[in-house]
């Protein structure tokens, strides 16, 4: 026997509760019955005690009181709509991935290729001048009106053969084109998209990459997590400190190991095409 074979399930179960309760049945007892009846449908034992508290203390109805609240769950045609959105964007999103990975491997000849020593990664990470080893050591003390603990936000370039620059951005913002065009690049654009524009002029081509997909990027997957697992547990004094310390960090590491990075990086490409775009 199921819920469904009820027109009011739940006001049903409570008939069988409150009949248990009146026949001095103990609330194990009246669990095993509700088990034999309903299976796994059955309620928890907690919610028979809460019942026969309830029934003991008077309580009538046997239907359930009304919630305060919206519900935690809620089918409507609005969420049906909303995950259909997401589902069709995440599909789309594991394609864009796949098409990326294997445009470039056939472009690139899986990093075989002469032309993978003319790529430059860039990307953004912020420096901390105190990273922990542990959460336990990102609990700081304070005096009163004394400022935490500061960070740095940075941009990095890097290829193939190694490190090209590492760049503090003034005030702790972003990388944005103002930035490009008037600190980072020695010319300023007054129109928009002022990166594409400038990089077009100089005949710097850009190639795109998936949206969404830290683990196909050389920085993500190589220089931010090596570099600041060798900063960990180091303090700085100022961000300027912790920027020289990464740029040191940056400079200790051989040539080898950068070319390996490149070559994980393609191997991932291929792995992101045999996972059909599956994150990572």
């Amino acid at each position: 026997m199921k819920f469904s074979d009820f027109d009011d399930p739940l006001k049903k179960v409570n008939e069988n509760v409150n009949a248990n309760c009146r026949r001095q049945l103990s609330q194990q007892e009246c669990l095993v019955e509700l088990l034999s009846v309903f299976g796994n449908e059955a309620p928890h034992q907690s919610t028979i005690s809460r019942r026969y508290g309830e029934f003991k203390r008077g309580r009538v109805s046997l239907s359930d009181d009304p919630r305060v609240g919206a519900p935690k769950t809620a089918v409507t045609q609005e969420n049906v709509d909303a995950v259909r959105k997401l589902i069709i964007e995440d599909r789309h999103q594991k394609a864009a991935r796949v098409n990326w990975c294997q445009k470039t491997l056939d472009r690139f000849n899986p990093g075989n290729s002469k032309n993978v020593y003319s790529i430059v990664s860039k990307d953004e990470s912020w420096i901390y001048c105190y990273e922990p080893e542990n959460k336990r050591q990102s609990a700081v003390w304070v005096f009163q009106r004394e400022e935490k603990p500061i960070k740095a936000i940075r941009s990095r370039f890097v290829s193939k053969p190694g490190h090209i620059a590492t760049i503090p951005l003034n005030e702790q913002r972003t990388a944005t084109a103002e930035w490009y065009t008037t600190i980072c690049l020695p010319k300023a654009m007054p129109t928009a998209q002022k990166i594409r524009q400038y990089l077009t002029e100089e005949n710097v081509e850009l190639l795109d990459h998936p949206p969404y997909s830290p683990n196909l990027s050389p920085n993500d997957l190589f220089t931010f997590p090596k570099i600041k697992n060798r900063l960990r547990g180091q303090r700085f004094q100022s961000p300027e400190e912790a920027v020289d310390a990464f740029k040191h960090a940056v400079l200790d590491l051989p040539a080898n190991e950068w070319s390996k990075c490149f070559e994980n990086w393609f191997e991932r490409m291929q792995m992101c095409i045999n996972l059909p775009g599956e994150y990572f």
